[in-house]
């Protein structure tokens, strides 16, 4: 016999206790003796005995106890958390079976803290687990499972692999046990026990009887205990909690996976007629002035008579804004006729509550709260019972609006509250706590609601479950919009016809978990979408799901993010920036109001190009907004058994058996797991503030603020403007000039600021900063706090600084001598060495001071150690194949050293830098064993001239004061390989500990993560300035610098100039010693300061998942890039010495930039101005001035100088290249401009062809004709896959060729590619002569239906 179908006879052959209303399907109900023991693998029976789901609302009583809302102050309500008595065992064999008799001996049992999760609960400081190990699953449940139809069938307790944790520990027990006594005034009353949250099923037994059984995780799972209550005396409660059920099937939600009574027990007591539940919908006119209130009672009589005259009274208070204290709001009331009940039955009272234009509305930006109380009373007016719940004032509509009506001009579907098209600007939220797992306290809650006020955050999704009540309770009361949504992830099966929203036995489970979570929330006005679930297929169950909440509840829209075709409106997650640009547009067919319920995955240090997405979503009403994924790193604490110390635990740290994992995809938070602010909360809060700034005429002082708000002013903040000279605040505490009155909502107003403009320094930058402080105190920041901020740049500098030769030659005297490897430099105030062999300022010290130690000087560098959005993109393969993090730098050809007429010293050298060794890159997420992290030793190998590498052409030039400048033309051999930086890194003695810099901070920031961070004079200590992350990679650099120093404890600055800007890092550990360990405990003591400098850093993106790497403008191609410093010596520590060395231009010879094309043309460049550059090819005698692109395609030698030095030669050497030019004559599918598939034979390996974004995607094939211009014998073509993504890269392909662009005929070759981004070269069989070749791409890897590459070349004679 099936498994549910008995558990199914055995419900239905009890007795009924008693009727309710509308059952749910799979709750059953009766007097079961005993559980049969395979309820808990019976998908179809959800729950035995539990009560049907209504709001979280509570009985008091009276009326003061009820204007106060939270149970705590119920006289009718008593907490069960606190000590319990628990006993663990790793299978069911093993548990206690008799425990719940009240004559079992539980003395000897441990005694537990509950709310818990018993993994958690049992560890100890040692690093052991007494109560088994915690794990973290991304979409895999941790038991034994397949993905094929019909797979559930089979259970939780097969047998899984030997080193999953599951195969020891195949299904973990908790066995509780406590006493409790009913207080003596709820005699004659119905007791209920209430269980906010049981990680994943669990039986209750009360004084040795069974009670029932409940399988959803995170909805309230309430038994009517009235029976089982002993009369006189204590009563005990027994609970026993299975780590897994059939109920897990729907709980694959990416997180750790814990079990236990993990929020809060207790007890509560209503009369036997009792209002059951209660809805309360508010609603406005038209004009949304006149407000009301629908309200819906079910009253049930658990009486053994029918009753008679009943009536529900409401009144209604007004809650002070953030605050529970209230009063009565007079005149605004309703009484319901409540009909005749019979006995054991129910039914539901109607009535609306008229409040007028007397209320006022919720929203985020202003969340007014107000309490609705109701008394039950009998025929006789007495009172029966009180109750409450908060309500909040507003309409959610989706609606169809004309073009006159839209702020934009656009006609649409939108989304609106109280009339107006909000914007959600929100985080996905799961709720964690290292030390506690899935318990969160109250505290907890405050404190990260708090958090987010404080950083702008208006929105959660609440992913992927209902959270813990009191959660609601804080967002209806201190103002975030929130996404409700239901207990549903079955990720594990995918989306295919293996989901389980195709199988009808589950069918009860997913209608369950929806309505028990809309019954709870329906009444929190901060409940503005339902979301029917996460991950769980396309399937018609949850039509059925959609079908159940709109009978129930119209006033809110349903997201399902799988199948948008059945719900009110649209959704997806991780969509690209250039999609997001065109669908604000409104033109896709997708369905309209949008909203992104994932994006922006923030794993490790990550969110980049943030503004570029709210940049598209601001500009129309198509998109409501969306849900960064996600809020907090879920991890949790351990021990590392070599030093005790704790760290922060991801998956796979809890053991050799911690499987299946995904390692650090749980650390995507923008808070870190201790709620300490990740570097991106500070972008985040920028790019979410309600308030634009712009400049309109800084030469007047004239700006613009537009208020973001959609119903409040910008009234309570104190609005001050402040005066930046070259970083430092010159003015402070400016005041607004312009209008007095308040801009109003959606309002822009200009204002002046009152500085002279014509007095500005010429040779000074200047900054204006506009802050909105708070004006008082609020719950969630002090009086003063900055909400929100702008910079705006008045002007920069007229002039350039003086030359640095104009003042470092000043007086002195250098001196060198110079052998076959090094030249020595010396001065009156310092020493430096020039190797000669690898073309480095190999040593430096200033007054006697180590700058740099021997070797520790600057070279070229473009390692760091990667983030996890470069190992989602996979960037760091080629930075692992070809060496980066070891470059090995020789000079080529032959050095010069001139002393100049004006004392100073110049040092030309040209240097090639490579790989010294390459290794693969094999470490990943999935799986990963404790401590595993990268290595540089797996299949190493030795790497060749043809393979990447770096020519420099670098000019030192020494000045008498000891200033040094480098300036530096850097090219590499192949100019496709996006890398992590280009520029300079040196190491100073770990004394220099201050580091100041002016430039974006003070919070680390890149290219596409720099719009929170102004640009000032800023200061911090090496190894505290910047935020460590739980696992070590790439932080800490800082954008657009100017210049930066290190100083060291009673010694002189070492200031670092750039040319323009420059982007800049200062850390205690290198970027090798980042990548090799898997925590921030793991780090070696610093053994130095580590300071890089550098031409480009790229940017983060969001490749962790989804989105794609940084915008192109964010990426550090192996391109051309000319790149200068200085480094100067104060005169002393001082902030103004720093400034005075730091304010010069360089001003040595520049080198000239020599490009070579894959095409074979090869480019000479120079910053330098009014110079004549002149080129010699292989060795000829005469030079030619250069004009323009030099052919270069048949390979030799180029040497280059300038007309003026012609001392001072570079000189490369090219092979052949083998090249076709080539037109494109047709492509299929193509995205305008950013994909057009002339980037395919552009020669720019930046480029890609893209078919076109729409979400109505032409489907594969996808093809391009190629014209030779005339007919070629081919024997093969390369390919280059984008370099920036995975997502599009073409699998399999056939090749055509024609003479007339017509006449295709049979393919001449079928292939396929593999996913990595190497080049792709493939050879014909056999030489084919044609014109025409047609590239034929059948499908792309993982399963996207465009096709995207970025060159094409024929191999031809």
């Amino acid at each position: 016999m099936n498994k549910s179908t008995l558990t199914l006879l055995a419900a239905l052959l009890a007795s009924p206790m008693y009727a309710q209303t509308t059952q749910l399907g799979g709750f059953y109900y009766g007097q079961m003796q005993a559980p049969t023991g395979w309820e808990w693998q019976s998908p179809d029976s959800v729950a035995y005995n539990k009560q049907q789901p209504h709001a979280w609302f509570f009985s008091f009583k009276n009326v003061d106890e009820a204007r106060r809302v939270l149970p705590e102050n119920s006289s009718l309500w008593k907490t069960l958390d606190g000590e319990w008595l628990f006993h663990w065992a790793k299978n069911p064999d093993e548990r206690p079976k008799d425990f719940y008799r009240t004559d079992f001996d539980a003395s000897a049992w441990d005694r537990v803290q509950v709310p818990m999760n018993w993994n958690m609960a049992g560890a100890k400081d040692d690093g052991t687990f007494k109560y088994g190990m915690p794990l973290y699953s991304n979409q895999r449940v941790i038991f034994q499972h397949s993905v094929k139809v019909g797979d559930w069938k089979g259970g939780v307790m097969r047998t899984p692999n030997k080193n999953w944790m599951t195969y020891n520990n195949r299904n973990e027990v908790g066995s509780y046990r406590r006493s409790f006594d009913v207080p003596a005034d709820w005699h004659g009353k119905e007791v209920y026990i209430n269980f906010d949250g049981v990680d994943s099923f669990f039986y209750l037994y009360i004084n040795g009887k069974y009670v029932g059984f409940a399988k959803n995780s995170r909805n309230l799972a309430q038994f009517d205990i009235t029976p089982y209550l002993n009369k006189k005396g204590s009563n005990v409660v027994a609970v026993e909690v299975y780590r897994h059920s059939d109920g897990s099937f729907l709980e694959s939600q990416d997180m750790f996976r814990l079990p236990g009574i993990f929020r809060s027990v207790s007890l509560t007591a209503k009369p036997k007629v009792q209002v059951r539940d209660i809805k309360a919908i508010p609603d406005y006119d038209e004009t949304y002035t006149d407000a009301s209130l629908h309200i819906s009672a079910n009253v049930s009589n658990l009486t053994t008579k029918a009753v008679k005259g009943y009536t529900i009274d409401y009144k209604l208070y007004e809650n002070r804004l953030y605050s529970d204290e209230n009063t009565l709001v007079p005149g605004v009331g309703a009484t319901a006729t409540v009909g005749d009940i019979d006995k054991n039955g129910n039914l539901t009272a109607s009535v609306t509550l008229k409040a007028g234009n007397i209320v006022k509305p919720w929203s985020a930006e202003a969340p007014y709260r107000y309490t609705l109380v109701g008394e039950l009373k009998d025929k006789k007016g007495n009172t029966v019972e009180t109750f409450s719940t908060n309500v909040g004032f507003r309409k959610i509509e989706i609606k169809d609006t004309p073009a006159d009506k839209d702020e934009f001009g656009l006609a649409g579907r939108y989304y609106y509250l109280n009339g107006q098209p909000i914007k959600m600007k929100g985080v996905n939220r799961h709720e964690n706590n290292p030390a506690t797992g899935h318990y969160v306290s109250r505290e907890q809650m405050e404190h990260e609601v708090f958090l987010m006020k404080r950083g702008n955050i208006n929105h959660v999704r609440d992913c992927h479950y209902p959270d813990a009540p009191y959660w609601y309770y804080l967002c209806d009361k201190y103002g975030i919009y929130l996404e409700d949504e239901a207990n549903i992830e079955s990720h594990e099966y995918y989306y295919g016809k293996e989901s389980l929203s195709h199988v009808k036995e589950f069918r009860n489970a997913h209608v369950a978990r929806n309505m028990e979570m809309v019954h709870a929330t329906v009444n929190n006005p901060s409940v503005v979408i339902w979301s029917l679930g996460n991950e769980a297929g396309p399937g018609d169950t949850f039509k059925d799901c959609y079908a159940a909440i709109k009978a129930y509840d119209t006033s809110r829209p349903v997201q399902y993010e799988r199948n948008n075709d059945i719900v009110d409106m649209g959704s997806n997650q991780y969509p690209s920036i250039p999609w997001v640009q065109e669908a604000v547009k409104g033109k896709y067919d997708i369905k309209y109001p949008y909203h992104i319920s994932e994006y922006a995955h923030s794993m490790g240090n990550a969110v980049g190009n943030l503004v570029d997405y709210w940049n598209a979503i601001e500009s129309t009403n198509f998109f409501m907004g969306g849900a960064i994924w996600d809020w907090v790193d879920q991890a949790l604490y351990n021990v590392d058994p070599k030093t005790g110390k704790k760290y922060w635990g991801y998956g796979g740290d809890f053991g050799m058996d911690n499987k299946p994992n995904d390692g650090m995809f749980c650390m995507n938070g923008i808070m870190r797991p201790d709620l300490s602010p990740k570097a991106q909360y500070f972008e985040v809060k920028k790019v979410y503030q309600n308030v634009g700034v712009k400049a309109v005429d800084m030469t007047k002082g004239r700006i613009e603020i537009f208020n973001k708000n959609y119903f409040e002013p910008l009234r309570g903040y104190q609005i001050v403007w402040s005066l930046w000279k070259d970083g430092e605040c010159i003015k402070s505490d400016g005041q607004l000039m312009g209008a007095r009155n308040i801009v109003g909502p959606r309002e822009r107003q200009e204002y002046t600021l009152d500085y002279d403009f014509a007095k500005l320094d010429p040779q000074s930058e200047y900054f204006v900063k506009v802050q909105f402080l708070q004006g008082k105190d609020m719950p969630w920041a002090k009086k003063g706090y900055v909400q929100m901020e702008e910079q705006l740049r008045v002007k920069g500098a007229d002039m350039k600084a003086v030359a640095v030769k104009d003042v470092a030659n000043a007086k002195g005297n250098i001196t060198y001598t110079q052998d076959a490897k090094t030249v020595t430099v010396k001065g009156d105030n310092f020493n430096a060495t020039f190797s000669l062999t690898d073309g480095a300022l190999n040593s430096l010290s200033y007054g006697g001071n180590t700058v740099f130690a021997e070797g520790n000087g600057p070279k070229l560098d473009a390692f760091r150690a990667p983030t996890d959005n470069d190992a989602g993109i996979g960037y760091h393969n080629a930075w692992f194949k070809f060496g980066l993090y070891d470059l090995g730098h020789r000079v080529v050809g032959k050095p010069t050293v001139m002393k100049q007429k004006d004392g100073s010293l110049q040092i030309s050298m040209t240097v090639e830098s490579q790989g010294k060794e390459g290794c693969k890159q094999v470490y990943g997420n999935r799986d990963r064993n404790p401590q595993s992290a990268y290595r540089f030793d797996v299949d190493k190998q030795k790497l060749g001239k043809d393979d990447f590498k770096f020519v420099t052409n670098q000019i030192y030039t020494v000045y008498k004061d000891g200033s040094i400048e480098l300036n530096s033309a850097i090219s590499a051999n192949r100019n496709s390989v996006i890398l992590p930086r280009i520029g300079y890194a040196m190491k100073l003695p770990n004394t220099y500990k201050q580091f100041d810099y002016y430039g974006r901070g003070p919070v680390n920031n890149y290219n596409d993560r720099k719009t929170g961070q102004f640009i000032e004079h800023h200061r911090g200590i090496v190894g505290e300035q910047d935020i460590l992350l739980p696992k070590p990679q790439s932080m800490g650099n800082r954008e657009e610098v100017r210049w930066c120093a290190l100083t060291g404890q009673g010694k002189q600055s070492v200031v670092f100039v750039a040319d323009s800007t420059m982007s800049v890092s200062a850390l205690p550990w290198s970027a090798q010693q980042m990548t090799v360990v898997a925590h921030a405990n793991e780090l070696p003591v610093s053994d130095g300061t580590y300071l890089h400098l550098d031409a480009k850093v790229t940017g983060l993106g969001g490749a962790s998942c989804g989105q794609g790497g940084p915008l192109k403008d964010d990426r550090t191609y192996s391109q051309n890039y000319n790149f200068g410093f200085v480094i100067r010596p104060a005169a002393d520590a001082s902030a103004k010495a720093m400034a005075d060395a730091a304010k010069v231009s360089l001003s040595g010879e520049q080198p000239i930039s020599i490009e070579h094309r894959q095409t074979g043309k090869v480019l000479l460049s120079t910053p330098a101005k009014n110079r004549t550059v002149v080129y010699a090819l292989n060795g000829a005698k005469k030079p030619t001035v250069y004009k323009g692109a030099i052919d270069m395609s048949k390979g030799g030698t180029i040497t280059t100088w300038y007309k003026e030095t012609p001392n001072q030669k570079t000189t490369m050497t090219f092979d052949k290249v083998d090249f076709v030019p080539l037109q494109i004559a047709f492509v299929s599918s193509e995205e305008p401009e950013e994909g057009d598939a002339v980037h395919l034979v552009d020669g720019d390996e930046s480029t890609i062809w893209h078919t076109m974004y729409s979400i109505t995607l032409a489907k594969f094939p996808h093809w391009i004709d190629f014209d030779a211009s005339e007919p070629k014998t081919i024997k093969g073509f390369k390919l280059l896959p984008r370099q920036d993504t995975s997502y599009g890269r073409i699998k399999n392909y056939e090749i055509y060729v024609s003479n007339d662009g017509k006449t295709w005929g049979s393919p001449i070759m079928k292939g396929n590619f593999d996913s990595s981004g190497e080049l792709k070269k493939v050879m014909f069989d056999k030489p084919v002569k044609a014109r025409y070749v047609r590239f034929r791409a059948l499908n792309a890897h993982y399963g996207v239906d465009y096709a995207s590459a970025a060159e094409f070349s024929l191999i031809a004679e």
